[in-house]
C-alpha cells in the first residue's frame, strides 16, 4: 500500500514545514525526491535526513516565481511522476491595508509559482503517460478568515487551478487534487507568533491552537500522509477534489 517505488517526485518548498514532511514520507515509501526550495541549504538539510534514512533525494535552489528557473530545473530532472506544489508565503492584512507590493509578492509565489510548476511539469507528464499533482490550498479558500485578504486570494486561485488542471488533463492520465489545511504547527508559526506577539508566545500559541475545534494545530506529518495517499496509485479514482484537513474548523466551528 502507498508504495512509490520507481516514482520521481518534485516537491516545492521541501526544505521546511509541510514540504519537508512530504519529501521525507515520499522517500520513505520509495520515491526519488527532488526538492525545490528558495534556500538550497534548507533543501540540502532535508536531503541529508532522507539519505540518513536510506532514501534518495536531491536539492535544487529555486525561486518558483521565476519561470526560467523552474523550467530549467524540470528539464534537468527529466521525468516527473508526482508534483507537489507546496511553496508559498503568508500575509496579514485586509483589502485596504495590503499594499500593492505585498499583494504582488503573494501572487508571484502562491499563484504564479504554482502556474510555473504546472507549466513545466504537465508536458513531461503528458509525454510519460500520466502523473499525479497535489496543490496546497488552505481553509482560507473556503471560509472567511480575518486579516488574510491576499493569502486567501492566492489560495482561492490555487483551488481554481486545481479544478481546471484536473479537467483539462484527465485524458492524459494526469490527476490533480488539493488539500486545505487549517493551522499546522511549523517553524513558520513559531516565528510568526514570536514576531507578532513578543512576550505572549505561550498564550497566543494556545489561542491559535484552540481555534481548531479538535483543540490543537495539525502536524506537518499528518498533512503529508494525506498527500501521500492522494499521490499514490491507491487514489487513482480521485481527481479534481479538495480535502480539508482542519481539525473540524470548517464544519464544526460554530
Amino acid at each position: 500500500m502507498l508504495n512509490l517505488k520507481g516514482k520521481i517526485a518534485a516537491v516545492t518548498g521541501g526544505g521546511s514545514g509541510i514540504g519537508k514532511a512530504v519529501a521525507k514520507v515520499f522517500a520513505k515509501q520509495g520515491a526519488d525526491v527532488h526538492i525545490l526550495d528558495l534556500s538550497l541549504q534548507s533543501g540540502e538539510t532535508t536531503v541529508d535526513e532522507i539519505k540518513a534514512d536510506g532514501g534518495i533525494a536531491y536539492a535544487h535552489a529555486c525561486n518558483v516565481s521565476d519561470q526560467q528557473q523552474v523550467s530549467a530545473i524540470f528539464d534537468y530532472i527529466g521525468i516527473v511522476n508526482i508534483l507537489v506544489n507546496n511553496a508559498g508565503i503568508a500575509h496579514i492584512g485586509r483589502a485596504d491595508t495590503t499594499n500593492e507590493e505585498d499583494f504582488d509578492r503573494v501572487y508571484s509565489i502562491n499563484v504564479k509559482g504554482v502556474y510555473n510548476c504546472l507549466h513545466a511539469a504537465l508536458p513531461i507528464m503528458k509525454a510519460n503517460g500520466g502523473g499525479a499533482i497535489l496543490n496546497l490550498s488552505s481553509i482560507g479558500a473556503i471560509v472567511g478568515i480575518s486579516d488574510r485578504f491576499a493569502y486567501s486570494m492566492s489560495k482561492g486561485a490555487v483551488h481554481g487551478m486545481t479544478l481546471s488542471t484536473a479537467r483539462d488533463y484527465m485524458a492524459y492520465g494526469i490527476r490533480c487534487n488539493s488539500v486545505s489545511p487549517a493551522r499546522v504547527h511549523t517553524p513558520f508559526v513559531d516565528g510568526f507568533i514570536a514576531k507578532t506577539y513578543p512576550g505572549r508566545e505561550e498564550e497566543m500559541f494556545e489561542k491559535l491552537s484552540k481555534s481548531q475545534p479538535i483543540g490543537r494545530m495539525g502536524t506537518p506529518e499528518e498533512v503529508a500522509n494525506l498527500i501521500l495517499y492522494l499521490c499514490s496509485d491507491e487514489a487513482s479514482f480521485i481527481t479534481g477534489c479538495d480535502y480539508p484537513i482542519d481539525g473540524g474548523f470548517i464544519k464544526l466551528n460554530n
